[in-house]
């Protein structure tokens, strides 16, 4: 790349940088919406981070010839957030991706879990099933992401 090009480039970057910053406000998520009934709020909330680690592990593993992460530090991820914990597990090397609530009082989810399926089915229905786990210790599918 010849040195103008080289400047020309990096001018438009620096300018659609500058323009998306000016018009760009963060939209409010779904989980923000007090309208939505308890359940529904934490799903949406562990679902982002589900999505969020599938689609890591998914690219991981596609970088690295095939060979699935044994762990999320292996990624360069964090397994411990502030409001969350956070595990990956590789079944028949597909990633299974758990996150929970450090915190669970006054939660009526306090964990979901998602595999690579997600992201096909996210890209199909713009939504997604979790298995979540209920304050109870019960089990049930939840669908996240998307309108409601």
């Amino acid at each position: 790349m010849t040195r103008p090009a080289l400047w020309l480039a990096l001018a438009v970057a620096v300018t659609a940088g500058a323009c998306k910053k000016e018009g760009a406000e963060r939209a409010p998520a779904v989980s923000d919406d007090p309208a939505l009934p308890p359940d529904r709020r934490d799903a949406e909330a562990l679902g982002r981070e589900v999505f969020e680690l599938v689609d890591r592990a998914i690219d991981y593993r596609g970088s690295h010839r095939g060979r699935p992460a044994r762990s999320l530090r292996q990624m360069g991820v964090d397994s411990l957030t502030p409001l969350t914990a956070r595990t990956l597990v590789s079944v028949n090397r597909e990633p299974v991706v758990s996150v929970q609530f450090r915190r669970p009082d006054g939660r009526a989810i306090t964990a979901c879990r998602g595999d690579s399926q997600i992201l096909e089915e996210a890209a199909v229905n713009g939504r997604f099933t979790l298995m979540c786990t209920l304050r109870n210790g019960s089990q049930r599918p939840i669908k996240v992401g998307g309108p409601r």
